[in-house]
């Protein structure tokens, strides 16, 4: 469920008109739904609410300040996997202890912030990694928590590129090398284990993997007791799908999640922590764009919108799929046709849709990209010097821009050229 739908025949968020945003701040635009936010969120915080817990919001997904800000007085605590990363949540307002700080490549200035700045736990992803944070930690005179991540090979039956959990993966140990690896952490200085992290991918459908890999968490978390080691956590990850066609069957719902959280390891006292990042803010945003021009081709015809690929990357690395609709809705019986909803940027695979059902547009009408709100702005870049896309929160029937368009001014003073020159 979100809250953007048609009122009178034209596409709201929540009780403000798209169009009205569209007039003020101009188009691309990213708009995000405070309400489904917070829905979203609440969602998760009630599937685990028979045991101690704590929601991690993924920043990957969507990092802009006032969404943290949003999350943060809900109560979220925030997962982070950078420096940059770990600065936003906390200039959002979330204490160090609410923070967990993931990644397979933290540098040493990075574990150093995370440390002076206060942290929850850092989620340990190899051995090096591991003995570099134990020799910082000690010079500094703390002991940080830690969980180390597992990887329990276990096929999330996602893309490819977004699966985290088999043994190819670059992410965590070997689950056989944990109780190895669990025993010289406990060895070294600087560190407190904690807990046990594992994570299988994104954009998850179907909740057999998450059992799959729970089990295993639950399995070794025993045998690490009986090492002796005191494992009072367990971060199992986020990763949970949502529909990006309307017309798809749904993806599994929190609830049920939970239910299979608590199945595989509820019997073992963990406090669970999880980290949701699209679940939440994937549909609780759209992209909004403009038609510049309909364009006839060879045997297709093409929507030319002023959004492209650098302001929503997923189609063009993923293949990915987001469902394309007017602003204003189509009278009922009207007539559509097939285009092919492709950008400006000066590359084949700036193509949003090929054959896309819509009805008759003209330049300057609306349409809006659904399921826009995770893994868009947070990916967008200035390719083809096209301004970074701007964005803005809706709540009720009051709407505040929350990052705002460059101006080409401030994009070329960024820049500078060398007296030699």
């Amino acid at each position: 469920m979100d809250h953007f739908n048609y009122h009178g025949g034209e596409l709201h968020a929540e009780d403000v008109p798209l169009a009205r945003i569209a007039a003020e701040v101009g188009t691309p635009v990213y708009v995000y739904s405070a309400a489904t936010l917070t829905r979203h969120f609440g969602l998760f915080r009630q599937a685990l609410d028979w045991t101690d817990h704590l929601v991690c919001f993924a920043v990957k997904s969507n990092s802009n300040l006032a969404v943290l800000k949003l999350l943060g007085d809900l109560g979220a605590g925030m997962d982070v996997v950078s420096g940059g990363e770990y600065l936003r949540a906390k200039a959002a307002g979330v204490p160090g202890d609410k923070i967990v700080f993931s990644g397979v490549g933290k540098t040493l200035a990075e574990m150093r912030l995370a440390i002076e700045g206060g942290i929850r736990q850092f989620n340990i992803e190899s051995e090096p990694e591991m003995r570099a944070l134990s020799e910082l930690a000690a010079s500094m005179g703390a002991a940080v928590p830690v969980a180390i991540r597992v990887n329990p090979d276990v096929d999330a039956k996602t893309h490819e590129k977004i699966a985290t959990g088999k043994s190819e993966n670059k992410f965590g140990i070997p689950i056989a090398k944990a109780r190895q690896v669990y025993a010289e952490a406990a060895s070294l200085p600087g560190l407190r284990v904690v807990g046990v992290d594992v994570h299988i991918g994104s954009q998850l459908t179907d909740l057999e993997p998450y059992r799959a890999a729970y089990d295993k968490v639950a399995e070794l978390t025993r045998a690490l007791r009986a090492d002796g080691h005191v494992i009072s956590r367990l971060d199992l990850g986020g990763g949970l799908g949502i529909p990006y066609r309307r017309d798809n069957n749904a993806p599994p719902l929190p609830i049920e999640y939970g239910q299979v959280i608590r199945e595989t390891v509820g019997d073992l006292g963990c406090e669970i922590e999880i980290e949701p990042g699209r679940n939440i803010t994937g549909n609780a945003g759209v992209l909004l764009a403009s038609v510049i021009w309909l364009k006839e081709g060879e045997g297709r015809d093409f929507l030319i919108v002023d959004a492209a690929m650098n302001d929503l990357l997923r189609p063009a690395i993923y293949g990915a799929h987001h469902d394309i609709v007017p602003v204003i809705e189509a009278a009922p019986g009207a007539a559509v046709q097939p285009f092919d909803v492709v950008g400006p940027v000066c590359e084949s695979g700036d193509t949003f849709q090929k054959g896309a059902e819509l009805p008759l547009l003209a330049a300057g009408d609306l349409v809006a990209f659904r399921s826009a709100g995770a893994y868009g702005a947070v990916m967008a870049s200035e390719y083809n010097s096209r301004p970074l896309v701007p964005e803005v929160l809706v709540s009720g029937d009051q709407f505040a821009v929350i990052r705002a368009r460059p101006t080409f001014e401030e994009m070329l003073a960024r820049d500078s050229i060398p007296a030699w020159l």
